[in-house]
């Protein structure tokens, strides 16, 4: 079901924890599964992603997708680090089960919002970052589920 890189990064995760002063703090969550991620940056003065940290509230998949963001985002600019999509933290895990695409994704908004945060922090605009959901869902119309 899950390939050995989303095993790895699952039972050992990298980048775990957070960073003190962080430069910019990104954190989401998706309702419907209960995962809440948050991502710590430390950009530098050349917009440069020094550092980054994770904590993740959530299932193995969540875990692996954290830290494989992590593993991306780390010595990247900030303009790279845009380009960085859930498709993309999928594929350097050798993929992921259908129905875990979605922890993918909140990886990137994970990114995506502290990279706000550090824009917010630091009075500036970066190409193409919109302000973020706190839940991935927002905006959605309701779905009804059978249980």
């Amino acid at each position: 079901m899950y390939s050995e890189k989303v095993m790895d990064h699952f039972q050992n995760p990298r980048n775990v924890g957070e960073i003190e002063n962080a430069s910019g703090v990104g954190t989401v969550g998706n309702a419907k599964c209960g995962d809440i991620m948050r991502i710590y940056l430390d950009i530098d003065e050349n917009q440069i992603i020094r550092d980054v940290k994770f904590k993740t509230f959530g299932c193995g998949a969540a875990v692996a997708t954290s830290s494989m963001a992590t593993e991306l985002v780390k010595g990247k600019n900030i303009q790279e680090a845009m380009q960085i999509t859930n498709k993309a933290v999928a594929e350097a895990l050798d993929g992921l089960p259908p129905i875990k695409m979605h922890c993918s994704l909140l990886a990137e908004e994970a990114i995506h919002a502290a990279l706000w945060d550090y824009a917010q922090k630091h009075g500036i605009t970066i190409e193409g970052l919109k302000k973020p959901k706190s839940d991935i869902h927002e905006g959605e119309e309701a779905e009804d589920e059978e249980y």
